[in-house]
């Protein structure tokens, strides 16, 4: 059985967005009565790749729904903006030194990854020679 809600007339991206949210619904409920360790919303998506993968749910009942998730995820940011409101903390000093960890860590990150591939390519081109010569 293969479910395409984009050939099915009268059924827009809404019930594509509802969709989407049934199958965090259903991740959501597997995890708890599993007890997995792991989060509903990844089991649900793990549940769309399958059933994306398998053919039996089509690319194109999704694509409108989750382009419309993707274009209002700011929206999805709002919680988190309204919690730093609630610890006014996070707002002075402690705001600061949390805002320097995270910008000195992502810098390393970069910095570090950057480095790791440069290494990588130069290993790369000095072990196959001057044949691959980039112009």
């Amino acid at each position: 059985m293969r479910i395409d809600l984009q050939n099915r007339p009268g059924l827009s991206r809404l019930a594509q967005i509802m969709l989407l949210v049934a199958f965090w619904q259903a991740g959501e409920e597997i995890a708890r009565v599993t007890h997995a360790s792991v989060p509903g919303p990844i089991v649900g998506m793990l549940l769309v790749l399958c059933l994306l993968a398998t053919g039996k749910v089509g690319i194109s009942s999704l694509r409108r729904g989750a382009e419309w998730f993707l274009a209002e995820m700011l929206l999805f940011f709002v919680p988190a903006v309204l919690a730093v409101l609630d610890h006014r903390e996070f707002i002075g000093l402690i705001g600061l030194k949390i805002i320097a960890v995270i910008l000195l860590g992502t810098i390393i990150v970069m910095s570090v990854t950057a480095l790791a591939i440069d290494i990588g390519y130069r290993l790369m081109m000095r072990r196959e020679g001057p044949r691959h010569v980039l112009r």
